[in-house]
């Protein structure tokens, strides 16, 4: 009981000396509007030009209330507070139909914050994945001679995969496209092989090539079948294949392949080995620029030019397109493409039989298994916002720190809360960052005020005469010198000082300054340190001289501030090395030590005669208290 009261109380005792002038505004010693703004979002500044209190300078930078109190002006007072305003709010769809444009999945669709720096907002994002969705599959297969067999096998199956994809789409478009490798060495080794990469045999096979688009996403599926019949092999030299030049083109080509911007994406790739990425020794040095280069015969043209992709850059263009990838390969790749599935949030990795005579149902799989989760991606956050994520999912189990949820069915909805908070102040005033599911198309826009400067300024006065003849510029209620001018109101040079004046010492004895600053026209220009900042009428105060305690400043529980530590609720003492907490000193029935001592910073004194343990509970010459 006693303990809970104090967990009240101790915050609110802070405030109490906050709001008694003892607060972080006051003591730093800001000269303009905009630093006292990144102090703490509880600071607001005065902008009233003659802003002092008999005859004494006060404070521009202190709490609202403090400086109404001292007599500024309501509408000199810069306080912007930060906030949170949602734009675009459309419900969620139960299930697809009509317009595809019309599904929503996401909501809030905009949201627009302003912030302070080191305030916070939050918000909430709801999921719910609609029932029916269209899909757009776009089946990618590698046509070395190893997978003739897979060949024969996917035109086998006829309509089994259109048809199994029907149970979970009455709106389906598929494509299908080709992929060997770059036609130069090391995959191909002379004009000869280039022409007939199988001259060794007794049927000649088609040149290689890296990357065909055969048939575009289509709703008349019954041309997959078609076109995977007309399809022959080819051959290359060496032993990985182009797969990854092909996924970036599938991707990026999106006029090419015909994705619908409405729809979920499936990207399926199957191959019976490895594939090159970036800086395998192709003897092409410049790197894949990441756009799309198809010619007018659907085929990637820019193959021995630029190298193969990184793994970077593709999950990158993954994402900006909203691509799930399927990586349908025979079980001894399993495991190399589980490692790169590992850096691609949004694909998965299902085991083909040897002669791919199983794809339907590893297809099917890995559709459900990508609808069975949902997880947030954040682009184009800047670094000096930070956002906390927590996690609302099935059966309301909150999850702190995680951005997903799994196990979910077709229609089940889910929560996000995320709380923003500002670090710092970036150069642009204002930016638009994402908030989306990974490889959906919707997704939140959230644009971020970033109230860190004041209104003030826009007014300044250059050349003011309140700066003593123009020496300066007239800002939210204070001078900003020239260069080469100093005091309250640019009134001196900056050579005009005098190191012995008495108005930067507090006593003659006393060094000028106290040793760390510069006495200029009677008032003391503190010096920075490496250790900290050093501020006061005579530099006498810092936050880096306080008392240690276990190697820390304060202990690392409070602020050093002018020489004294501020302890953080919950401790006290001198270097804030004692804790307020008692539950460690509880002991025998439920008293603090047993009785036969006293909680100091937490643990327990004994002062009875005899007594000795950590609540004070052993004790053979005490009697039973």
């Amino acid at each position: 009981m006693g303990f809970s009261f104090l967990k009240v109380w101790i915050p609110v005792l802070v405030l109490v000396s906050v709001a008694a002038g003892s607060n972080i505004c006051t003591s730093g010693g800001v000269s303009t509007c905009k630093e006292c703004l990144s102090i703490h979002p509880t600071c607001a500044w005065c902008a009233q030009e003659i802003f002092e209190k008999g005859g004494s300078s006060l404070s521009r930078c202190d709490l609202r209330d403090s400086l109404i109190q001292s007599g500024c002006g309501m509408k000199f007072i810069e306080f912007p507070l930060s906030s949170m305003k949602i734009l675009e709010d459309r419900p969620l769809s139960d299930k697809a139909g009509g317009s595809a444009s019309e599904i929503t999945q996401i909501r809030p669709q905009k949201i627009h914050l302003t912030l302070r720096p080191d305030d916070t907002k939050n918000f909430i994002v709801t999921v719910k994945q609609v029932a029916d969705y269209p899909v757009d599959l776009y089946y990618l297969m590698d046509m070395t001679n190893t997978t003739r067999d897979d060949l024969q096998k996917l035109y086998a199956l006829g309509n089994d995969l259109p048809r199994a994809l029907r149970s979970v789409t009455s709106n389906l478009h598929m494509g299908f496209g080709a992929f060997v490798d770059k036609p130069q060495s090391p995959s191909i080794s002379s004009e000869k092989v280039r022409r007939n990469p199988c001259h060794k045999s007794s049927e000649p096979c088609p040149p290689q090539f890296v990357y065909r688009n055969v048939l575009p996403l289509t709703e008349q599926v019954e041309r997959f079948t078609e076109e995977v019949k007309k399809q022959k092999v080819s051959r290359n030299r060496d032993v990985p294949e182009g797969g990854f030049d092909t996924i970036m083109q599938a991707v990026v080509c999106k006029d090419n392949i015909g994705w619908r911007p409405n729809a979920f994406h499936l990207l399926v790739f199957t191959s019976d080995d490895r594939s090159h990425l970036a800086l395998n020794d192709t003897g092409i040095v410049q790197p894949h620029d990441g756009e799309c280069h198809m010619n007018k015969d659907n085929e990637y043209d820019m193959s021995t030019t630029l190298d193969y992709p990184s793994l970077g850059l593709i999950t990158d263009k993954i994402s900006e397109n909203n691509i799930n990838l399927i990586f349908a390969v025979t079980s001894n790749l399993v495991s190399v493409y589980h490692n790169y599935s590992e850096l691609i949030h949004s694909s998965v990795v299902e085991t083909l039989s040897k002669d791919s005579g199983n794809v339907v149902q590893p297809l099917l799989d890995a559709y459900a298994r990508i609808r069975s989760k949902v997880e947030l991606e954040l682009l184009g956050v800047p670094d000096e916002l930070s956002l906390s994520i927590t996690a609302t999912c099935l059966d309301g189990e909150v999850i702190t720190g995680v951005r997903s949820c799994t196990g979910l069915k077709i229609g089940d909805m889910v929560s996000f809360s995320i709380e923003a908070k500002l670090y710092g102040c970036p150069k642009e005033k204002s930016h638009t960052f994402t908030v989306k599911p990974v490889g959906f198309k919707d997704a939140l826009q959230v644009t971020v005020d970033f109230a860190c400067d004041c209104d003030c300024q826009l007014s300044s006065e250059p050349n003011s005469p309140s700066c003593h003849h123009g020496n300066g510029t007239l800002e939210c209620g204070v001078c900003l010198c020239d260069p080469g001018r100093v005091g309250s109101q640019c009134e001196c040079s900056s050579g005009e000082y005098n190191p012995s004046e008495q108005d930067c010492s507090p006593k003659p004895e006393t060094p000028v300054c106290s040793g760390r600053g510069d006495c200029v026209c009677g008032q003391c220009n503190c010096r920075s340190s490496d250790f900290g900042k050093v501020w006061g009428l005579y530099c006498e105060c810092d936050d880096f001289s306080c008392l240690r305690s276990k190697g820390q400043l304060c202990a690392g529980n409070g602020e050093c501030n002018c020489g004294s530590c501020q302890c953080n609720p919950g401790w006290f003492g001198e270097s804030c090395d004692c804790s307020i907490r008692t539950d460690n000193c509880m002991g025998n029935g439920g008293m603090l030590c047993s009785g036969r001592g006293h909680c100091v910073c937490g643990v327990c004194k004994c002062t009875q005669p005899g007594a000795y343990g950590l609540t004070c509970e052993k004790c053979p010459t005490c009697s039973d208290v």
